[in-house]
């Protein structure tokens, strides 16, 4: 764990009110009762922020199509324009506590060259229901998108994901997700990580950091370690952009540099003095996405 890493967490979670209390809650709670401190911990865990409410306050207008599709026991919202309403699909994703409004420019970058994009707000996330949800889920998701609008009878051209959606991309993708390109913007490397600088931020103990991951794994089936560049990105078989930001703050630069060297058909683009969210409007990074997927 980075210094810097450490204080990001930190001013993350520092953000959104409660946190000190929270932090105090889960102290008492591991020395009277170290099963309810395990299951408050999980749930804060699970809980993206900022709260989804803050983000809808962005307005869409009117051209845009919002539907809501039932998945598991929430919610989807998906977002498209009428624009090339035959040509090739573009999904575009936001990532952990964002919204779908942060990938507009992109989606317009798209559509200016005749593809069609839409919008995938995940669960917990802006309009969508639910309060908890998490990296599994996140990649199921995409996973259900691209084959509901397959069975439309739509072709997905690319998808494009943001932060830990980028991360449920790449392993979709090396699990039979058949889209031929993919671009992943700014990924983090290791969930099992964050654990870490989740449980330091919260004052958690080993044992209850350890036994808030296994309560995730077992009830996901799927393992933390199995979302890593080195498990994941050499199963990725499609055309596959990453592109990273230097300074960027919530996701180390060298795990998008982990996922390009993992993955056999990667193209690599650095920028700088973006950070994390600003590299989403960035013209260069807005050229060399459309550049890629059209």
């Amino acid at each position: 764990m980075t210094p810097i890493a450490l204080e990001t967490a930190a001013s993350y979670y520092n953000a959104s009110p409660g946190t000190g209390w929270f932090r105090w809650a889960l102290g008492a709670a591991q020395r009277l009762s170290p099963a309810l401190a395990e299951r408050a911990a999980t749930r804060l865990f699970l809980t993206p922020l900022p709260p989804k409410w803050l983000q809808r306050r962005h307005p869409w207008a009117a051209q845009w199509q919002v539907e809501h599709w039932d998945f598991e026991a929430t919610n989807l919202t998906l977002y498209s324009r009428p624009a090339a309403p035959h040509g090739p699909l573009v999904l575009l994703v936001h990532g952990w506590g964002g919204h779908a409004g942060q990938m507009r420019e992109l989606a317009a970058a798209v559509s200016a060259r005749g593809l069609r994009p839409v919008l995938l707000e995940l669960p917990a996330n802006g309009r969508s229901r639910g309060v908890t949800s998490n990296l599994p889920q996140f990649a199921r998701a995409i996973g259900y998108v691209v084959a509901r609008l397959r069975q439309q009878g739509h072709e997905v051209r690319a998808v494009l994901a943001h932060s830990l959606a980028a991360n449920a991309l790449a392993y979709a993708a090396g699990r039979g997700l058949d889209v031929p390109r993919l671009v992943l913007l700014a990924p983090p490397a290791s969930p099992h990580d964050y654990t870490r600088l989740f449980a330091h931020v919260f004052g958690l103990s080993e044992t209850t950091r350890a036994a808030l991951q296994h309560r995730v794994e077992t009830r996901e089936a799927v393992l933390m370690r199995q979302f890593e560049p080195t498990s994941s990105g050499p199963r990725v078989g499609a055309a596959t952009l990453v592109v990273h930001d230097r300074e960027d703050r919530i996701n180390p630069f060298a795990d998008g540099l982990a996922f390009a060297q993992s993955i056999p058909q990667a193209d690599w683009l650095e920028t700088s003095g973006l950070g994390h969210v600003r590299l989403l409007k960035a013209p260069a990074v807005l050229d060399a996405v459309v550049a890629h997927v059209a």
